[in-house]
Parts: C-alpha cells; structure tokens; sequence
C-alpha cells in the first residue's frame, strides 16, 4: 500500500484542481470527477496485476503487449512511451515545479522554464552517477509529500467557510465530465507500476488486491478531500482562476505567509520526487528497446556509464526530448496528451485479460481479478469514455499525439529490414 500511494502521489493533486473545476464547470461535478478517476484507477490496477502475473517479465506494458498482440504492437507502445509519453511526463513536472519555484519567490512567469529546466537537468545528474542515488532522494521525498497534504486537509475543513458543493466555476468554457476525469488522471498516473511486483509477492491472490484497493482508496479519499478542503477555503471560481497556484493559496491563507511558504516548499518537494522517480525510470523502456536494435541510434542509445552502470545515453535523449516539448508547449497540454496517448495502449492490456484467459483455460493463476469480467470491464469503457471525450474536445491536439506514435511504423520496418539483411549476413 505505501508503494502504491508513494508511486501515484505526485504534482496532480496540487497542479490540477483548478483544471478540473474548470473543466467540470462546477465544484459538484469537478468531485465527482476526482472520485470516477479513482475508480477507472482501481479498476486498472486490479486488470493490469492480473497481466502482470501470467506475463512475469520486465518492461511493463511494452512487453505484455508484445506477448499477447505480437511485435509491432509492443513496438509501438514502447515508441510512444520513448518519443512522447516519457519526455511528456518529465517536461509537464519540469514546469510544474518551475512554475511553483518562480511563484515562491514571487518571480516573473520567464524564470518558469529555467527552473523547470535546471530541475530536470539536476536530476538526470543524480540519477546517471549511481541509481542509489536517485533512490535515496525518492525515499525521502516520498516521506515528505504527505505532510502539506495532510496539513491543507485538516485545516482547510477546520478553518474554511466557503460553500463545497453546487458552486459554479464561473467560467463559460468548460468542456465537460470527460475532459475534467482526463486531468484527474494525472493524478492517478503511475498506477501501472503496482503490477510489476505482483511476481514477487508470497501470496499475491491475497495480498495484491487488497494493496491496490487500499492503496488507491486511500489516495481517492485523499485527492477528494483536498479538493474538498480548498473548495472550503477559496471559491470554485478562485480555484478555477488561479489554476496551479490554488493550493499554496489557500495554505497562505490557513497557516499565514510563513506556513504558506513552507506548505508550497513541501509541494515543491512531492514534485520534485515525482520528477526524480519518473528520470529513474523512463529511459530504462528506450535503453531496453536499443538493446533490442529497436531505436535509431540503437548502438549509442545502449551505452552505460562505464563507471556507474546508468543508461546515460538513453536519459540525456529523455532530457532533451523533454527540454524540447517545454520549450513549445505548457505544462496541462503536455500532461493531458501524455495521458490520453497511454491510454491507448492501456486499453489493449485491459482487453488482454480476456484474450490470456482463452489461451491459458487450464492453467492455474496466482492472482485473479476480483469481479470478473465487471471489473475489466469497468476499466475498458472508462478509458474509452476519456478517449472518445478528449477527441471531441482537444481533436487536432490528440491527433499529433497519435501522429507520433505512428511514425514508429515505417521506422519499426526500417530497422526490421535492417537487421534481417544484418541476419542474413552474418550467417
């Protein structure tokens, strides 16, 4: 439970209630969205565990996708993950923490990018001069990312008189319940870790569901109780209007310009541990697709440190890939996009559950997904729900995002071409 609530809990829960409500069009609505997110979430962590123990291999999605739909199928989920989904994350947090970094120090919005920049930078640093390095700084930001979450709940359901529910946004251009349950889902992102131990648990028909009920449980009621709490200290239009600001608001104003300072740094910290997870961990799907020969530059993408043992070739392409998409967009279409193209893929694995258990009728499984086939089931339409809702509202925006992942196509061919004359050769 404390690895699903450390992995999931990031920037979302401070960085996007005002989007939300926003989107939402009112407070009612925008909870609401908060807790249909938490059960798409759940839903998907008790699918994908299940995929996860009958393919118990390393590389996550990229791979069960592979073993069930074949080659390409693995390959363009690893391209996507590579080319956008990766650097989208990194860069959406990257400005994420520069934004509330410039706001701390009541800065101009230019400094924004600088220190989204220097954030990433430093920590591709950490992380390429030894992964016990970036594992220290996630242990401790992972400690440290509860206590403004805590502080803003109590005191802002203790402190607070404004009303909670029915409170209209006060904005005309809202775009509705998929949109909004689309931003709560960067919140939720990172679930699809929890199936990765499933493999390594003692008794994991036991164990794993409760995890990832509890674990995910506890993090909905948190995300709504958050929401809650700031919708009891500012109006739905001020949450709405000050956007990723709204939380370090509303603890100036419970804990005084001080605490309030100290509350943010505490933000600050949740972002920069969520940032510091996702630079450990991305480039280990480019590094293990160039050792495959699956990326151009596969040779140099391969490389390690030769004295750390770091995929540093495969983390300075995240980084500057990152850098780039900062550099032209903003942090919400970044992490909006980000989403709506994994979950793509994430639709695909869902279906794999049914498709694993025609193949395997009498093999036995170590886990089973409770509430079969409804759980599934449940998973599935709600990701179509935000696929179809993101595609009505932001067309032109998800259509590049499916324009980048197809481009892997072609270059999937290429290198196939390649390496079967490469083959040929060699024999």
């Amino acid at each position: 439970m404390s690895l699903v609530m450390g992995t999931v809990i990031g920037s979302g829960i401070f960085m996007k209630p005002g989007t939300v409500i926003e989107y939402a069009g009112n407070s009612t609505l925008a909870l609401i969205a908060w807790v249909l997110g938490g059960i798409i979430t759940i839903a998907g962590g008790l699918t994908i565990a299940e995929v996860s123990v009958q393919i118990p291999k390393t590389g996550g999605l990229y791979v069960y996708l592979e073993q069930v739909y074949g080659k390409i199928w693995g390959y363009l989920c690893g391209w996507m993950q590579t080319i956008f989904y990766g650097p989208a994350i990194i860069g959406a947090l990257g400005l994420y923490f520069g934004i509330l970094t410039a706001n701390l120090f009541s800065l101009p919005e230019y400094w924004d990018l600088p220190f989204g920049i220097g954030a990433i930078v430093f920590l591709a640093v950490v992380n390429s001069i030894g992964t016990r390095y970036g594992g220290s700084v996630q242990l401790l930001t992972t400690v440290a990312k509860f206590v403004p979450i805590i502080l803003i709940i109590v005191m802002g359901i203790w402190k607070g008189n404004e009303q909670v529910l029915g409170v209209d946004s006060g904005l005309t251009g809202q775009l509705g319940m998929g949109a909004a349950v689309l931003a709560t889902l960067w919140a939720y992102d990172g679930w699809m870790m929890l199936g990765f131990v499933a493999g390594e648990m003692k008794n994991p028909a036991k164990h794993l569901p409760i995890a990832i009920v509890g674990g995910l449980s506890i993090v909905t009621a948190a995300y709504v109780l958050i929401n809650v709490a700031l919708l009891h200290v500012l109006p739905a239009a001020d949450i709405a209007a000050l956007d990723t600001t709204a939380a370090s608001t509303a603890a100036s104003i419970l804990l005084g310009n001080t605490g309030g300072k100290l509350i943010s740094i505490g933000i600050l910290i949740s972002i920069f541990g969520c940032l510091n997870g996702k630079i450990l961990t991305f480039p280990r799907v480019p590094f293990a697709m160039a050792e495959r020969g699956q990326l151009p530059f596969s040779k140099q993408l391969r490389k390690v440190h030769p004295k750390f043992g770091t995929p540093v070739a495969a983390t300075v392409m995240q980084v500057i890939l990152a850098v780039i998409l900062m550099v032209f967009t903003n942090p919400d279409y970044l992490s909006e996009m980000s989403i709506f193209v994994v979950y793509l893929f994430y639709i695909l694995a869902f279906i794999a559950v049914f498709l694993l258990r025609k193949r395997n009728q009498s093999g036995t499984r170590a886990y089973s997904v409770p509430l079969y086939p409804f759980v599934p089931v449940v998973a599935i339409l709600g990701s179509l729900f935000i696929i179809y809702s993101t595609l009505q509202n932001q067309v032109m925006d998800c259509l590049f995002a499916i324009a980048l992942t197809l481009i892997g196509l072609p270059i999937y061919y290429v290198l196939e071409k390649k390496q079967a004359h490469s083959e040929t050769q060699g024999f």
